[in-house]
C-alpha cells in the first residue's frame, strides 16, 4: 500500500466513523442533540470558521477535551474560506473538515458538529461566490490537489459524513444552538417536523425547509418570538451572520457568535443553571485575548 492509498483510504474511513458517530449519538432524537446537566457540566459553543487555522487550533486549546471529559464542542462551518494551495490555489478547508471529522472519532461523547449553509451548499453541489470566487470550485480544486484520481471517492465520504450531521442542539431545554433563524415564521409557520423526521431530499431544495433555516438572516423580534414558540425553546445561538465586534443580539431571544472576524469570539456555558438571554451575554468570551486575525468571513 502506498501513502497515497493509504491516505485516501483512512480519510474515508473516518468520515464513514464519525458519520456512524453521528447518527447514533445517544444524545440525539430526530436531527436535535440534547444536553443538560446529567451529560454534561458546560459547552463550548463556537460559530462560523471557515477554514481559519489559527481561531480552529485556538478553540482546541480552550476547550482541552482531555482534561475536561465532562465538557461539550459545539462547531460549525468550516468549509470555504482560509489559506488556499499555492500551485492550484485551491481551497484547504476540506481539511479542516477532515479535522472534524477525526476530532468526532477521538471525541464521540464531547463533540457535535451540527450542519450550516456552506456544509448544506457542499452536500447539494448549490453555487456560492464571494468576491468574484466560486467557493465550491476552489474547495473542489482544493480536494483534487490533494486526493488526485482518488478525488470522487473521497468526496463521497465526505457527503455521507454531512447528511448525517444534526442541525441544532438543544442546551437544557430551553435554548437552541443551530446555524441560523428561518425568515417570515411569523408569516409562514416553520415545519417543525424537520426536528425528529428524516430529512428528505425536498428539505434540501432552495424552497426546502432545512435550507429555509440554514440560510434564513430574519432577527426580527416578531420572526424570533414565533420561531421561539413553534419550536418550544427561548433562546437561540446562531452564527451565520458576519459581526464585527465578535458577537451581536439582535432581539431578546437571540445571540450571534463569530469565530472567523477580527476578533472572534465563543460561548462557554455551565449546565447546571437556569439560562436566560443575559446569561448567555453574560459568557460570551474573546477566544483570542489581543486579536490581531484579520482574515474576512464567508458567511
Amino acid at each position: 500500500m502506498t501513502v497515497e492509498q493509504k491516505s485516501y483510504e483512512t480519510t474515508i474511513e473516518t468520515f464513514e466513523a464519525a458519520a456512524k458517530i453521528s447518527r447514533e449519538n445517544a444524545r440525539r432524537k430526530g436531527n436535535v442533540v440534547y444536553l443538560d446537566s446529567e451529560s454534561a457540566d458546560e459547552v463550548m459553543i463556537t460559530a462560523d470558521l471557515h477554514g481559519n487555522r489559527m481561531n480552529f487550533n485556538r478553540i482546541l486549546e480552550i476547550a482541552d477535551l482531555d482534561q475536561n471529559p465532562k465538557r461539550q464542542l459545539i462547531l460549525q462551518e468550516v468549509c470555504h474560506g482560509g489559506p488556499t494551495y499555492p500551485k492550484s490555489g485551491g481551497c484547504m478547508s476540506h481539511l479542516m473538515l477532515e479535522d472534524v471529522a477525526a476530532l468526532i472519532v477521538k471525541y464521540p461523547e464531547q463533540v457535535c458538529f451540527i450542519i450550516s449553509n456552506h456544509e448544506l451548499a457542499e452536500l447539494c453541489d448549490f453555487p456560492i461566490s464571494k468576491g468574484g470566487r466560486m467557493l465550491n470550485l476552489l474547495f473542489r480544486c482544493g480536494l483534487q490537489e490533494m486526493y488526485g484520481e482518488h478525488t470522487k471517492e473521497v468526496h463521497q465520504g465526505y457527503l455521507e459524513f454531512l447528511r448525517s450531521l444534526p442541525i441544532g442542539v438543544n442546551v437544557n431545554q430551553n435554548t437552541l444552538v443551530c446555524h441560523s433563524l428561518p425568515k417570515k415564521c411569523d408569516e409562514i409557520p416553520f415545519d417543525t417536523t424537520l426536528l425528529e423526521r428524516e430529512i428528505t431530499f425536498e428539505d434540501y431544495e432552495t424552497s426546502g425547509s432545512l435550507t429555509r433555516l440554514v440560510w434564513g438572516r430574519d432577527f426580527r423580534q416578531e420572526n424570533v418570538d414565533a420561531f421561539a414558540e413553534q419550536i418550544g425553546v427561548e433562546l437561540f445561538v446562531t452564527g451565520h451572520e458576519p459581526c464585527r465586534e465578535g458577537f451581536q443580539s439582535p432581539n431578546n431571544r437571540q445571540v450571534i457568535i463569530d469565530c472567523c472576524c477580527q476578533m472572534p469570539m465563543y460561548m462557554m456555558l455551565s449546565l447546571d443553571q437556569t439560562l436566560t438571554h443575559q446569561t448567555l451575554l453574560d459568557n460570551v468570551h474573546q477566544l483570542h485575548s489581543s486579536s490581531t486575525h484579520t482574515d474576512t468571513c464567508e458567511a
